[in-house]
């Protein structure tokens, strides 16, 4: 029976299965169950009244305080030290604390614990980053969150699949941000509602891991269940340099090498069924601005010089990687911000952070008048380090921009590339990269 890679993830994790098909309820193993500081504190809740003595396996808790952290008061401190606390009880080894940590779905990646084949869940919409590497990975309630640290398995629906191929060659300032942005735009904030959306084509074939993340973490905004690419040598090479890298912090059981050739099944079969098939020639797709308040409202740049900020952010877990900080220097080096725009960099994880300053990075954004925070999620969810006030307009690398997402409801948000992001920053309105680098 042929597949899709989803569907073949889904029946690889649900032992003593023969066959699978979408709208199927399956339990299902996972491979790794992680939350934050602001979902973990209801899933340890449901935790401790179930009488759980121990977690089912503590190599694949993945605890991450990233959203109010560092604490911006008495409330987010005593949420952080929740799962400090429960961390140190049941000895989960992954806990990650301010100074090593960093924004979840930018960490795991980078400290090689996701693999291709995967099943992964979090207590957080955004868990479907990790598809760009090839795993099936969705976010999910504090509770049932809880209910897989106990047992190793969760519930789930097996999802149709919408297939998305693109074609073209990307012009200068288009990235995996964009192609995402007119995705949305094109289909809705419910094109996808419960679907895993597969990414391919030869644009995704040349996209870089960082990309490829950008896209998958916005399925959600589409409504998606996942939003997966299946893996191929690009994935081989960033896993690989991530284990070696980072590896030998990473309490999970792996294979003891990296074989590239166990994971070339990880592919849809030739006659799989979708539930629907886009196909996009991107070769004229110029930078995408998603407007005020939805993803889907989404319109080329160059149609909003019009439209003054008075902030932006240049971050988060879909843009806060070392190829947006370097997409976004690009456009800073050798300029200033204007006085007007409030100019926030945060790169996404100390590692990023710290590759930044080698860089010389930080210095190109400390120099054109931007402040550098430690890596949180702080402006993206309206926390702390950014919120708006009443009237404010922001040009965010974010991933959301719902009414009062980024603090008041009577506020203004916008959502581009770093390099947008940037340029705005200098001209002071929406503007393209290209109105302050020379295209000499």
């Amino acid at each position: 029976m042929p597949y899709t890679i989803t569907e073949k993830i889904l029946l690889q994790h649900t032992p003593g299965k023969k066959d699978i098909h979408p709208g199927e309820f399956i339990w299902a193993k996972v491979d790794l169950a992680l939350a934050n500081d602001i979902t973990a504190p209801l899933a340890i809740e449901e935790f401790r009244k179930s009488g759980a003595k121990k977690v089912f396996d503590t190599r694949k808790v993945v605890l991450v305080p990233d959203h109010f952290t560092p604490a911006k008061d008495l409330r987010s401190a005593n949420q952080a030290r929740m799962l400090y606390d429960f961390a140190k009880e049941y000895k989960i080894r992954n806990y990650f604390e301010v100074g090593q940590m960093g924004i979840e779905h930018a960490l795991l990646p980078e400290m090689g614990f996701i693999q291709p084949g995967d099943l992964i869940i979090g207590a957080d919409s955004h868990t479907c980053t990790y598809g760009a590497l090839g795993a099936f990975s969705t976010g999910m309630g504090s509770t049932d969150i809880a209910a897989s640290w106990i047992t190793g398995h969760a519930w789930f629906r097996v999802p149709q699949t919408i297939k998305f191929t693109y074609t073209g060659k990307l012009k200068k300032w288009v990235s995996g941000k964009d192609l995402i942005l007119y995705t949305i735009g094109d289909i809705g904030v419910d094109g996808a509602l419960y679907k895993a959306m597969e990414f391919c084509g030869p644009v995704i074939e040349k996209l870089d891991i960082d990309g490829r993340l950008t896209m998958s973490n916005m399925a959600i905004e589409a409504g998606g269940k996942a939003g997966i690419i299946e893996p191929d040598e690009v994935t081989f090479e960033y896993i690989k340099e991530a284990t070696k890298s980072q590896g030998h912090k990473v309490t999970r059981k792996r294979p003891s090498a990296i074989d590239y050739r166990l994971w070339t099944h990880l592919k849809s079969d030739k006659d799989a069924q979708y539930a629907d098939i886009k196909e996009y020639d991107v070769s004229k797709l110029e930078p995408q601005v998603a407007c005020p308040h939805l993803p889907s409202n989404v319109r080329p740049v160059g149609q909003l010089k019009n439209v003054s900020v008075d902030q932006v952010v240049i971050g988060s877990c879909t843009n806060g990687r070392i190829s947006d900080l370097r997409a976004a220097a690009k456009v800073l080096k050798g300029k200033y911000v204007k006085s007007c725009v409030r100019t926030i960099i945060i790169p996404a994880t100390q590692t990023i952070y710290k590759q930044a300053m080698r860089e010389g990075l930080l210095d190109i954004f400390s120099k054109a008048g931007c402040v550098i925070s430690t890596p949180t999620c702080g402006p993206c969810l309206g926390g702390h380090c950014g919120i708006l006030a009443e009237g404010e307009v922001a040009l965010t690398t974010t991933n959301r921009n719902f009414i009062g997402r980024m603090g008041s409801p009577k506020s203004f948000v916008y959502l581009a590339n770093p390099a947008v992001a940037a340029a705005s920053a200098v001209v002071g309105r929406i503007a393209h990269p290209d109105e302050v680098v020379s295209s000499k």
